[in-house]
């Protein structure tokens, strides 16, 4: 098919769709049990320790894993590891629903991450292989609004079920999406293979290790103590592994994650920008739900509907962003959300408090929804675009694991700040660190634009220069990184 067809064929459509299905149960699972814990709480006789780790259990085994995911595929095949990770994330869906107790929960959900973690980068891939570049931005888009979708109504799902049903539903309905998505992979998505042939084992170790020391420190810095020896042990540790894993990268013949990738202006920017708005979005994501039970006094599922303005901007621009930054390049998409969602962020902080109605705040929602995914699908295709097409598995690899460590990050410095400015006694001491933490946020976003004015323009690619699909995509025709 070419290019300038605009239409998809069959086996471009199925592989979009199974790809957007399966991101979307993996970044709804890392929230959806946000709404769901205090019924867990009782249930289950949780102490507060260990509801979070109901949490931070998925993220950490999905943050560590991701690179080795994206290097099991290229090794092994593309669908193979993805149809094994869709395998394991829906046995451990049916082991959290089964969980007696609060031990086999946090087990079950930290399972859950490491199928996720095989998952996510491979869909990403199979998308960037199946779309030539002058369609990939497009593509992007629709499978960016669907995962984000999972991302901003995650926490209003989860009130839903809980309430309606039971907790385990939350958990029993990744059984039947599961069991479907992978039969039809099987049938609908061809094998795919990266460049090496051989798997990075000492590179793997020292990503994986170095990742958990950093995502450990994150993590319980807040509730151990930012002072305490775990705290910044794990964080040195995790940085010294992480530069053991670049001084190995550099050396050995078939690396996991080159190297060369980072002299690469548009991935070595687009990287730490989306960083940051993930950083932000997170921060944001955490405390808002929060700001509207604890201020405005609403339940869990109207803090959920407040935020489905939010989650309409994202069905709505996500898709028309990437579109559009197939044809005018991907930095001016990152830098205007990264300004927006900055601008939206500082609104709310200057706004809000116990005074404040929902409707003064809303203008501020849709502007930082709207920036926020007008420049996660541009970031995500400058990335993909800036490496050769049979290395993107390795580029989503790490793509995937920075976007994780940038909610991680996010959320712990937002609490940090939160908890030295406020508290949970009552509705002026939180409003007090939500609009302290609601500026850290707003900084995030503030410092990626900064970062993303170092993208390089892109020129529009020509769509008559883009060659035939094939099993994979070929580079287009003035390279990868056809850059003004």
């Amino acid at each position: 098919m070419s290019s300038d067809a605009g239409r998809m064929t069959s086996r471009q459509a199925w592989g979009l769709g199974l790809a957007s299905l399966a991101s979307f149960m993996m970044a709804l699972d890392s929230l959806v049990v946000t709404t769901a814990l205090g019924t867990i709480r009782r249930e289950l006789a949780a102490s507060v320790e260990t509801l979070e780790w109901t949490v931070n259990a998925y993220n950490l085994t999905f943050a560590v894993l991701l690179l080795t995911g994206a290097a099991l595929g290229d090794r092994f095949g593309r669908r193979r590891v993805f149809t094994a990770g869709l395998a394991v994330f829906t046995a451990a869906s049916v082991a959290c629903a089964l969980s007696p107790g609060i031990g086999v929960l946090i087990a079950a959900r930290a399972a859950q991450g490491a199928g996720a973690a095989m998952v996510l980068p491979l869909s990403l891939t199979l998308i960037s292989a199946l779309f030539p570049p002058p369609q990939r931005g497009k593509a992007m888009g629709t499978y960016l609004g669907i995962t984000g979708l999972a991302t901003f109504s995650g926490p209003f799902i989860g009130g839903v079920v809980a309430e309606g049903l039971a907790w385990q539903w939350i958990f029993w309905l990744n059984l039947p999406v599961g069991m479907a998505a992978i039969l039809l992979t099987l049938r609908r998505v061809e094998e795919s293979a990266g460049p090496n042939g051989r798997f990075d084992l000492a590179g793997t170790v020292l990503v994986t290790l170095g990742a958990f020391g950093i995502v450990w420190g994150l993590v319980r810095g807040n509730a151990a103590g930012w002072a305490a020896a775990e705290v910044p042990g794990a964080l040195l540790l995790g940085v010294a592994l992480v530069i053991a894993f670049v001084y190995w990268e550099r050396h050995t013949a078939t690396p996991m994650l080159p190297m060369r990738f980072f002299r690469l202006r548009a991935f070595a920017t687009a990287n730490p920008a989306n960083f940051l708005v993930f950083a932000s979005l997170y921060g944001t994501l955490f405390f808002l739900a929060q700001y509207f039970q604890i201020i405005l006094g609403v339940g869990p599922l109207g803090a959920g509907l407040r935020l489905m303005p939010w989650t309409a901007t994202l069905m709505i621009c996500a898709p028309i962003a990437g579109r559009l930054a197939d044809r005018v390049g991907e930095r001016r998409f990152v830098v205007a959300g990264l300004l927006l969602q900055a601008i939206g962020s500082a609104w709310i902080a200057l706004v809000a408090g116990p005074g404040t109605g929902y409707l003064e705040i809303l203008p501020a929602l849709i502007i930082g929804g709207g920036g926020v995914t007008m420049a996660m699908p541009a970031a995500q295709k400058a990335v993909v675009g800036a490496v050769r097409p049979q290395e993107i598995g390795q580029a989503s690899g790490a793509f995937m694991m920075l976007r994780i460590f940038g909610g991680v990050f996010g959320v712990a410095v937002s609490v940090a700040v939160f908890a030295g400015a406020g508290g949970y006694a009552s509705a002026q001491e939180f409003g007090r660190g939500f609009t302290a933490a609601m500026g850290a946020v707003a900084a995030f976003a503030f410092t990626g634009m900064l970062i993303a004015l170092g993208m390089p323009a892109r020129r529009p690619a020509a769509p008559a220069a883009a060659p035939p699909m094939t099993g994979t995509t070929a580079p287009d025709a003035a390279g990868p990184l056809a850059r003004s």
